[in-house]
């Protein structure tokens, strides 16, 4: 067994099995009473043929047929009760795995989601982490209720005869060496179809989110084959799956068929040797089903925890994963802000060696509003996510009120921190649902004081169910514009005392930008901002204007300032009017 088979699995007992060992305890008690009880069917049709058949022993027959009774009532009360305790815990184990998961997946940097698709998130919340209830629900029991089962029964047969017992164990033996083969080599293949299946399922998220772009450039088609071939792909993975276990099962029927043939030969010749009676075969033949039925379904329960496994393999990869916001490394907890700001020759690269900000040093004081312009690509969005604490620098030092904002808590941080964002998300519902979203016990005077800041109510008013409108997914059935707005109430009802706008008033007409910039004047009033801004003309009265071009400050000042210099800003600002 491999390393990593050996972590999961010790993982998988700390984790899983462990917490539960009362439930998994109480599920083994009631397979010891219930598979017992499944023999006493076997064990009796011996004397049913030999003893009560053979002479006529009626009082034997209704002490057989009591015990015959009781063993079935047992055994139909315990499966009933295994079943509903281990399969109902099982379906809890999922529903608690998929919210540690996801909690899990929340709690990662910025960085992990710019380089997962989100449907591959879906994917490991929600379908790997299945497996796990044949763990603690009926499988990894019906496991040992199968040993338990065939242990028993050989004991019967060797008592019985032991040259048909050796006579069948050697092909036993060989079928239980070919599965545990099959089974390493099946694993993989699981742990790969996980991952095919994130991706396929990736891509199609991907494919009904954008659905708006690919009709309008008539790319059906295009991406009909992209998914069919994640399909075939997904049909591969199985099909080697299946052939496998198909292997197994088949090998299996093989095995046992000559197990089962020569013990009816041998049965047969000790019958006329007179060294064996009828009834004797015959139970011989049923405690023969009872050891080799359970063999044959371990081989299915073999391949549903190699699954499984396959699936916590993955799962163990997030769960280890480490969170950005750790304690031990962002001691410091800031219950108050003032918003004061600076960065001190602060470095950044997305890929090492490929630094897309270099050495930049400013100073963002409390209640000031600092603008940042540039070209495309400029480092413009990377320098507010530094601010944002989205993003931690390789290089240099950020503070915020002296405090080196790597060290702080970002929980604590981030509760006072705002963000609008250029292309800002919406979640499905109602209006009132994503103003409220970071204040859900915010009072109606508050949610009003918000709605009516960000002039949201001047498009609400006019809609028949006012804040309880539905506005579809992404916000799809508003307007750029009135999205914005939406966006600029939520922030105004978080009450932040530090302001990310990434170009708050970019996808607005006219109309809505006079509205915006009214509402963003007060949104920005006493609260330390960062303004990414492409429209130059929203940015005048900024305290100062960082001009940014590949990764570095080449001009700063106020607006005024920066035209008297004729510098970059102010090529910038006059290609823009005259536009």
């Amino acid at each position: 067994m491999s390393k990593n088979k050996n972590v999961t699995f010790a993982w998988a007992v700390k984790n899983i099995i462990w917490p539960r060992r009362k439930t998994i305890f109480i599920g083994l008690l009631l397979i010891i009473v219930t598979r017992p009880a499944g023999l006493v069917l076997p064990w009796a049709t011996r004397y049913l043929i030999d003893d009560v058949a053979a002479n006529g022993d009626l009082e034997l027959l209704k002490w057989l047929l009591l015990a015959i009774v009781t063993a079935l009532t047992v055994q139909a009360v315990g499966s009933f009760l295994l079943t509903r305790i281990l399969s109902v815990e099982a379906q809890y184990l999922i529903s608690e795995l998929r919210v540690k998961v996801q909690k899990k997946v929340l709690s990662l940097p910025i960085s992990f989601f710019d380089n997962t698709k989100s449907g591959e998130l879906v994917s490991r919340i929600m379908t790997d982490v299945e497996g796990v209830r044949n763990l603690v629900g009926t499988g990894l029991v019906q496991l040992v209720g199968g040993i338990l089962t065939s242990a028993i029964s050989i004991f019967f047969l060797i008592q019985m005869n032991p040259y048909m017992t050796a006579l069948t164990l050697i092909p036993v033996s060989i079928f239980g060496i070919i599965a545990l083969k099959a089974f390493g080599k099946i694993r993989p293949i699981f742990r790969e179809r996980g991952k095919i299946n994130a991706e396929v399922t990736g891509r199609l998220t991907e494919t009904l989110n954008g659905v708006r772009v690919i009709k309008g450039f008539n790319a059906e088609a295009s991406e009909n084959k992209t998914f069919e071939q994640g399909a075939v792909k997904l049909y591969e993975n199985i099909k080697s799956s299946l052939t496998a276990t198909a292997f197994v099962s088949s090998m299996g029927t093989f095995l046992i068929g000559l197990a089962s043939a020569g013990v009816l030969g041998m049965g047969v010749y000790y019958i006329v040797q007179g060294e064996m009676k009828a009834g004797e075969l015959l139970s011989f033949i049923s405690f023969l089903g009872f050891m080799i039925a359970p063999i044959l379904q371990m081989s299915n329960i073999g391949s549903q925890l190699t699954e499984a496994f396959a699936g916590l393999d993955r799962s163990e990869e997030i769960m280890k994963m480490d969170p950005e916001d750790q304690t031990s490394q962002r001691p410091i907890v800031l219950d108050k802000i003032q918003g004061d700001m600076e960065f001190h020759d602060v470095s950044f690269a997305y890929e090492e060696g490929k630094e897309v900000l270099h050495d930049i040093n400013f100073k963002a004081p409390p209640g000031s509003v600092t603008a940042l312009v540039g070209s495309s690509g400029s480092g413009k969005s990377t320098t507010a996510s530094l601010a944002a604490s989205f993003l931690t620098p390789q290089k240099g030092l950020i503070t915020i009120d002296g405090h080196d904002l790597s060290k702080v808590n970002l929980e604590s941080y981030r509760k006072h921190l705002g963000v609008v964002l250029q292309d800002d998300f919406l979640f499905e519902g109602t209006i009132r649902e994503n103003v409220i979203f970071p204040r859900p016990n915010a009072t109606e005077n508050e949610i009003q004081a918000a709605v009516k800041g960000a002039y949201v109510d001047e498009f609400t008013d006019r809609f028949e169910d006012g804040l309880e409108t539905l506005i579809g997914e992404r916000g799809v059935k508003l307007s750029g514009g009135q999205q914005q707005r939406i966006s600029i109430a939520r922030a105004l009802l978080a009450n932040p005392k530090i302001i990310i706008l990434d170009e708050a008033t970019s996808n607005l007409d006219t109309e809505s930008e006079m509205y915006i910039q009214k509402s963003l004047n007060m949104l920005m009033k006493d609260r330390t901002t960062f303004v990414i801004a492409h429209r130059l003309s929203t940015i005048r009265q900024a305290d100062q204007i960082l001009v940014i071009e590949d990764g570095e400050i080449v001009e700063r000042g106020t607006h005024d300032e920066l035209i008297a210099n004729e510098g970059r800003y102010f090529d910038l600002y006059t290609y823009q009017s005259r536009i």
